[in-house]
Order: structure tokens, then C-alpha cells, then sequence
């Protein structure tokens, strides 16, 4: 019986790129030499820790990597900025990158597929979700409803097997 997995996974190898060419750019732009500035990746929970001096600066350093992390092929949409912790000497912010599908979005993924009356079956396996069906055009028809949606994540598609 034709499937297919819906996962939610980031390149980690594509991330550090990311995080690295970020701070490079960091190191050549005027306006932040000797400024402190500085990314931190955390590879375990998938966390970017940015250090400034100021406010102002974070953002600019979050604008940054939103670029390098789109150019790297990394989904922007995954990217949740947490609040800023400031004090006298520098501003901290945490970039948490979510990835994996929890139960709540399978919850959904699965609503959204047998709402659609589309003839394929969709359960929760662990960390994705397995869709079935009888054929192939019915398989595509899926992902093509799942691209649609939008999700605070992004999606992949992959074992597709006939």
C-alpha cells in the first residue's frame, strides 16, 4: 500500500553554516566591530543564543540570520524569537528553531487530511505522521493539501513509497 511521512526536520549541518556565515558578516560590518556582538549555537535543542549591546542591535542581528538561515535553505517560518533580557552591560535573546512534529500539530495534520475526504488514512507515529492510501494520485492529492496549509513549522514529505 502506497505512503508517505510528514516530518518536521532541520538540516543541523545547513544551521551551523548559517549561524557561521551570520557571524562572519558580524565580524566584517562597521557598524558592530568591537561591539560584542556574538551568536551562540546550542546543536542539542537547536537554540541560538544572540549577545549585544543593545536592543536595537538584536534586531539587527535576528535580520541577519534570517537571511543566512533562508539563503542555507532553512525555513524561516520555524524561527521563534524569544524575549530580550537586558542589562546594564549587553541584551541577551534566545532563537528557539522548532522542529519535530508534536501531538498538537499531528493532531491537526490528520484533522486537516480526513476533513478533506481525500480516500487516504493518516496516523501519529512518534515524531511524524505516515499517510496511506490505495494509490498514487490520492497520495499526491495530500501533500498537495498539506503545502497549502500553513503550519508554524515546516513540512517535509519523505519515504514516499508505491
Amino acid at each position: 500500500m502506497p505512503s508517505f511521512d510528514v516530518v518536521s526536520e532541520i538540516n543541523a549541518h545547513e544551521l551551523t553554516n548559517a549561524v557561521d556565515q551570520a557571524s562572519r558578516e558580524l565580524g566584517q560590518r562597521f557598524d558592530f566591530r568591537d561591539a560584542g556582538a556574538s551568536y551562540e549555537l546550542n546543536e542539542k535543542d537547536f537554540t541560538i543564543l544572540m549577545k549585544a549591546k543593545s536592543e536595537f542591535q538584536l534586531k539587527q542581528m535576528v535580520d541577519i540570520l534570517r537571511l543566512k538561515v533562508a539563503k542555507r535553505g532553512i525555513d524561516v517560518s520555524c524561527m521563534e524569537t524569544k524575549d530580550v533580557e537586558k542589562n546594564l552591560a549587553e541584551a541577551r535573546q534566545e532563537v528557539a528553531l522548532r522542529h519535530g512534529i508534536d501531538q498538537e500539530v499531528g493532531k491537526k495534520i490528520v484533522k486537516l487530511i480526513k476533513d478533506s475526504k481525500i480516500k487516504v488514512q493518516a496516523g501519529i507515529h512518534g515524531d511524524k505522521v505516515r499517510v496511506t492510501g490505495k494509490n498514487r494520485d490520492d497520495l499526491q492529492e495530500a501533500i498537495a493539501l498539506l503545502r497549502k496549509e500553513t503550519f508554524d513549522r515546516a513540512l517535509q514529505y519523505e519515504n514516499f513509497r508505491d
